[in-house]
């Protein structure tokens, strides 16, 4: 199956100097984004703190986004959270603003469970949700988790409930992975989560990339899986490898925030929430490196 490949960004959530949420540079950020030529956003994932957010926050941030224009249907935010009524309040939440899909964590404080008991705690998302627009992308992170989300689990998920769960984003940066997913379910959407690995993604037949740095990099990683196939691809892709490669050797959060704060020449984007810390000046030179390879202005 050959899809036309996507970009969505799993935005950064700007902090106020209280640590609050700073809704308005949230919104003016994710326009940004947007702006770059991405297909949409996927907040309320690793990228943007959401687990350091409580779910209150990340609705009233969702509302703001859609509120302020931003097409829901552009819109993956995450929703798996640990507790079982949370993840349901906030899935519930996204499905009835009209929002694209739910890019869900499984629940992951437990470790060593079942796929059988992952299956029931899915079903009981969807049964308390209870509306047939919801769709499912599954989270697949177990480095940060320690709950994979398995070929089997997968199949049966897709056999009990079929046309909710549509795709997955896999961020094990295990490449075979990827690969056995499409393969084994070319119907779903199968994101990568770096595009150092979007031409091998593609002609498997996935769906594209979500990945921190978009953040930063949008613009090129689009032109990217535009050019995919022809001659500019080697060039572009060069470009696009040293911007990961920079942010690879660096405190990735606290990065790609201090990056995005010299974007818009403002401070208050680097501000992170603890446990992070706001990245040291040391780092300066690597980030305005990135910035500029990004830009199109590095010599």
């Amino acid at each position: 199956m050959t899809r036309t490949p996507k970009l969505y960004v799993p935005a950064i959530t700007p902090f106020a100097a209280d640590l609050s949420v700073d809704v308005t540079r949230f919104v003016a950020n994710s326009k940004a984004l947007l702006e770059d030529g991405a297909d949409g956003l996927a907040p309320f994932g690793t990228t943007s703190e959401a687990n350091s957010m409580s779910v209150g926050e990340r609705i009233d941030a969702l509302d703001a986004l859609i509120d302020s224009g931003i097409d829901p249907q552009r819109l993956m935010p995450g929703t798996g959270c640990v507790a079982l009524s949370d993840t349901i309040a906030l899935t519930r939440h996204a499905t009835e603003r009209g929002c694209l899909g739910t890019l869900m964590l499984p629940p992951f404080y437990y470790k060593g469970v079942t796929d059988q008991g992952l299956v029931d705690s899915y079903s009981a998302i969807i049964d308390a949700v209870g509306d047939s627009r919801l769709r499912i992308y599954l989270y697949h992170i177990p480095q940060m988790t320690g709950v994979p989300i398995t070929l089997g689990l997968i199949e049966m998920l897709l056999k009990k409930h079929p046309g909710i769960f549509v795709g997955l984003k896999d961020s094990s940066g295990n490449w075979d992975n990827t690969r056995s997913v499409i393969e084994a379910f070319p119907e779903l959407e199968s994101y990568s989560a770096s595009e150092a690995l979007i031409p091998q993604n593609v002609a498997a037949g996935g769906a594209g990339c979500i990945s921190a740095s978009a953040n930063v990099n949008a613009r090129n990683i689009v032109a990217l899986m535009r050019a995919l196939g022809t001659p500019e691809e080697a060039q572009i892709a060069t470009g696009v490898a040293a911007v990961r490669k920079i942010f690879e050797s660096l405190p990735l959060i606290p990065a790609i925030k201090a990056a995005t704060a010299l974007r818009h020449g403002d401070e208050a984007y680097a501000t992170v929430r603890p446990p992070f810390e706001r990245l040291g000046t040391e780092h300066n030179e690597a980030v305005a490196r990135a910035v500029a390879i990004a830009q199109g202005k590095a010599e």
